[in-house]
């Protein structure tokens, strides 16, 4: 037999089950449960996203192929179809929704995630808000009205560029405005926000200057402004304009009448300009035009999250069964992050996720196996030595091994009658 637990197993055993006791306890999510447990559902979720399941049929299926491996996961057997979709329905999203921030706040704290991509040489905390929408079938999913004749969900994320991991999510209706969702947010002074033009709102611009909370934006096209300063430019830099400017419509001056900055950057691949509205006047605007560049991680985020986990189809059409859906897809997100900086293989995030979808229930070192998953198994282990004495006959030792034994060379064996 193999000396170590399926990939699978191992990566679940950064999950305590105590931890994981205490969540349940404290959301109540097994009150009525007969027999399926809240691990059991969160095996079966986190099994439909790591072997990308399509359906119920796929997942309690797949889980039925490796009955005799399941002991190692913690199931006794695999669900009925009729008890996980039971279970999706009923029991409480806010479960994986803790279970989620608890164990991303221990693999940062363990600085399991990796590190920044860009070197900047603020320390300031980095951070980027977007939103991504999920359609759905309005037949199948009518709560989720969106259009005439297009449901939908939208994932409001802030993805801290420490780890490029979230350290905010909200889940809301389709139709819901992403400012609204901005204004929820509470930051740290000090923090810088860098987010696409959707965002622009000057009450919420000035609430966030008041607050020492630095943002960088697009600049809307009809936005009328007055030029206070005009600021030297650096030299063969992509910058072609650097002005501190104040608000001057009625509006908008109102709202926010705090001073502002004006940058002007060249996108050479592109050929176009793109203006930046910032309230920070202090960092440079090569430092300003860098950090609207790496606000693309999030659009990376959003495209390996959908590209390699269950997001986008759904094993239940109830918005409790769609929260856990999700809960559970940045659970095996925190995954594959984890494996994907402690691997020394150099392969892509898909590439890792694909690989493992193929191995979940082969026997081998988790350690080993991402940094080199094409290397020849381990031999299986032959069975151990034993040692032990024959009273009377001034301990000799016999030893068996491989089937075969040896004696003493004082002790004469006894002839067969």
């Amino acid at each position: 037999m193999a000396s170590v637990a399926s990939l699978f197993s191992q990566l679940l055993r950064h999950f305590p089950r105590t931890e994981f006791a205490t969540l349940v306890k404290e959301h109540r999510a097994e009150r009525h449960a007969k027999g399926f447990t809240c691990w059991d559902q969160f095996v079966s979720m986190l099994f439909c996203h790591l072997a990308r399941a399509d359906s119920l049929r796929e997942i309690c299926g797949g889980l039925s192929c490796c009955l005799g491996k399941l002991a190692h996961l913690g199931m006794g057997k695999a669900p009925k179809r009729s008890t996980l979709s039971y279970a999706n329905e009923h029991r409480p999203a806010a479960l994986y929704e803790s279970l989620f921030w608890a164990a991303l706040d221990r693999f940062r704290g363990q600085g399991s995630l990796g590190a920044r991509k860009a070197q900047f040489r603020f320390k300031n905390k980095l951070l980027s808000l977007d939103s991504t929408t999920i359609s759905l079938c309005l037949s199948l999913f009518p709560w989720a009205d969106f259009r005439r004749a297009k449901g939908g969900v939208k994932v409001h994320v802030m993805l801290d560029h420490d780890d490029y991991m979230p350290s905010f999510v909200l889940m809301t209706e389709a139709r819901r405005h992403d400012v609204k969702a901005a204004r929820t947010i509470n930051l740290a002074p000090g923090s810088i926000v860098a987010m696409d033009r959707a965002y622009n709102d000057f009450s919420l611009f000035a609430k966030w200057t008041a607050a020492d909370v630095f943002f960088v934006t697009r600049m809307k096209e009809n936005t009328v402004y007055e030029v206070i300063e005009e600021r030297d430019l650096p030299k063969k830099r992509n910058i072609l304009s650097d002005q501190i400017i104040r608000l001057s419509g009625v509006e908008a001056a109102a709202k926010c009448p705090h001073p502002l900055r004006r940058v002007v950057v060249w996108d050479a691949e592109r050929e176009r300009e793109i203006i930046l509205l910032t309230n920070h006047l202090g960092f440079g605007a090569t430092t300003i035009a860098a950090i609207y560049k790496d606000r693309w991680e999030i659009e990376l985020f959003f495209k390996a999250l959908k590209q390699n986990l269950k997001v986008k189809t759904f094993v239940g059409t109830t918005e409790n069964a769609l929260r856990i859906q999700i809960w559970t897809a940045l659970i095996a997100m925190l995954l594959l992050k984890w494996l994907h900086h402690l691997s020394k293989a150099g392969w892509s995030l898909s590439n890792l996720a694909a690989m493992l979808r193929m191995n979940l229930f082969t026997y081998r070192d988790l350690g080993t196996w991402i940094d080199d998953p094409f290397d020849t198994p381990p031999e299986v282990p032959g069975p151990a030595q034993l040692t032990f004495s024959l009273p009377g006959f001034g301990q000799p030792t016999i030893s068996i091994q491989g089937g075969t034994s040896t004696q003493n060379p004082a002790i004469t064996p006894a002839r067969a009658f």
